[in-house]
């Protein structure tokens, strides 16, 4: 479970709409306090901060349809409370960087 804090631009295929498959199970645990994956950490980080985690998820829709792709599932923006800005990270954005390079993958950074 991950939710990068690099651009969705750079960001593979694989890895943008996985993301985009995390933040709806990170958002269905948060808004409907279901039990799966509550307690990790990428899923904390995010509690509270659900205004952030909206946006997060309009960047990476921006750039699914930038790309083709036709999106077709919305989060409800009336949950969008708490922080808009994320100020936690589980690694940081060069650590992050440096995990992609490792997965020989299309993203660019």
């Amino acid at each position: 479970m991950r939710i990068w804090d690099i651009s969705p631009v750079k960001l593979c295929k694989n890895h943008l709409l996985g993301e985009h498959r995390e933040i709806h199970a990170i958002w269905a645990v948060i808004t409907e306090n279901k039990k799966g994956y509550s307690k990790h950490p990428e899923t904390i980080r995010w509690i509270g901060k659900l205004g952030a985690l909206y946006f997060r998820h309009e960047q990476l829709v921006k750039e699914m349809k930038r790309r083709g792709y036709n999106h077709q599932s919305p989060l409800d923006k009336k949950n969008a409370t708490g922080k808009s800005k994320q100020d936690v990270l589980v690694d940081s954005t060069l650590k992050q960087i440096q995990i992609l390079k490792q997965k020989n993958c299309s993203c660019q950074v």
